[in-house]
Parts: C-alpha cells; structure tokens; sequence
C-alpha cells in the first residue's frame, strides 16, 4: 500500500484506515499528499468489506480508470479545434447514476465529465460496467472544490449552467453552442447552493406530469442532446448570450 502511494501510478479512490495512530500516520500523509481521500471506519465495517478478511487495518479502493486534470481535458479540446463541452457532477452517489451519464455523455461528445472528490461516487467497477465501455474513450476529473473549478472554467472562457427544476429559463431556450459546462446535481438534493450560485445562470426541462424532477441520468440525456441538436443545425437562431 505505501509501495503503492509512493510511485502514485495506481488510480488509488480512497482509503479506509482503523485509525490515525504512529502506526497509520505516514499511510495517511502519504495520501493525503496524493489528494486521496483518507475516512476512518469502525471494525464492523471493514468486516462488511472483507468478510473473514486479512487487511491490516487499511482497505484501498482502486479506481477503473486514472483521473485527467483540468489542463489535461481543455488542452485535448484545443488540440482537436473543438468548442469546450463538460459535463460536472454535485454529489452524484449511485453508481448506476454516474455509469449512465458517463454512456449519455461520451455518446453526445461531451468531452469531459468531473465529478468532486468527497461525497460522489467514484469510478468503481460498476460505473465502467454501467456505462458500456464509455468510461474508456471519455474524460473524468475528480476536483476537491467544484466552485474552484466552475470559477477557472468561467476565467477560461466558458458559460456555466445548472440544470435545476426551479430555474426560470429553459433548456432550449439559451444558446449552446458555445463553450459550454452544464452541471447537474446529485440524487436527493440537487445542486448544491454554493454551487448554483457560481453558475452563469440555471435552466430546467419542462415537465407535464406530476413529477418535478428527472433522474439525474435521464435529465443528462435530455439536456446534453439538446446540445447536440443545436450543434448540428449551424442556421438555429438563438438568443444571444449575456454575462
């Protein structure tokens, strides 16, 4: 494990430590010095893990696939000539959930998807199996503050938009054909106060039914082709944008 924390070459998710005595502290620094998120749980939960299981005291989840930074995904998105198309994730914890954005979003071209460190689910065998072999030809972040980021993404020139079911605006009403991050909260809660206030402005789907609010899979496909169609039809007239 610390052979492991040191060459950082292994897509490390997270750890779970007995404790942060003399015995674990260099573990935990090591760790924390890789921006891997250490959590400290009670006996009874390593024995749900590993059943009549040997593990010292410390368990490690190991991503599918590594992590692209920031710099990494813009720059490809240069390279290519391309208009930036992101998608960001406030605490998104099913599995399932990330598995099947991460399919809608490689299939609409999305050309990175960043989820936050804590309180999110993280690329675990069941988000790649989910998401059909999409996790191996698109992009995923893992950032610490999502509104560090959406502010960078702002200073580098894109618009920022929340998907949210109170919004005023719809989703087919704003032009995005531009540089563009669309975030879409987590089951439950949504997006996040803080983080709907750093948007450029929010948007929702209209609904019909009953029902306020989609699945957050099935709101990405809604939202993420409509970007889609608008890209594909150059002649759309569309309002223009104001920061």
């Amino acid at each position: 494990m610390r052979e492991a924390l040191r060459a950082g070459t292994r897509p490390l998710q997270r750890l779970l430590m007995l404790r942060t005595d003399r015995q674990f502290s260099d573990l935990a620094q090591l760790a924390k010095a890789q921006r891997v998120p250490v959590h400290i749980e009670p006996p009874a939960a390593f024995d749900r893990l590993l059943p009549g299981g040997r593990h010292q005291g410390v368990i490690a989840f190991i991503a599918a696939k590594s992590y692209d930074t920031t710099e990494q995904i813009l720059e490809r998105v240069k390279t290519r000539g391309e208009k930036p198309f992101l998608v960001l994730l406030d605490g998104v914890e099913d599995p399932h959930n990330l598995g099947a954005v991460l399919r809608t979003a490689e299939a609409a071209g999305v050309h990175g998807v960043f989820i936050p460190e804590r309180r999110a689910v993280g690329l675990t065998p069941v988000v790649a199996k989910v998401s059909a072999g999409a996790l191996d030809h698109i992009s995923v972040g893992r950032v610490g503050n999502l509104i560090r980021l959406i502010q960078d993404l702002k200073e580098a020139g894109l618009w920022v938009y929340g998907v949210d079911p109170s919004a005023q605006k719809l989703h087919t009403d704003i032009d995005l054909t531009g540089p563009i991050a669309l975030v879409l909260g987590g089951e439950g809660e949504g997006i996040r106060p803080g983080v709907s206030g750093e948007c450029d402005d929010r948007i929702r789907i209209p609904m019909q039914g009953r029902v306020q609010s989609l699945n957050v899979s099935a709101a990405a496909a809604v939202i993420l082709f409509e970007v889609v169609r608008q890209r594909c039809l150059p002649n759309l007239d569309r309002p223009i944008l104001n920061r």
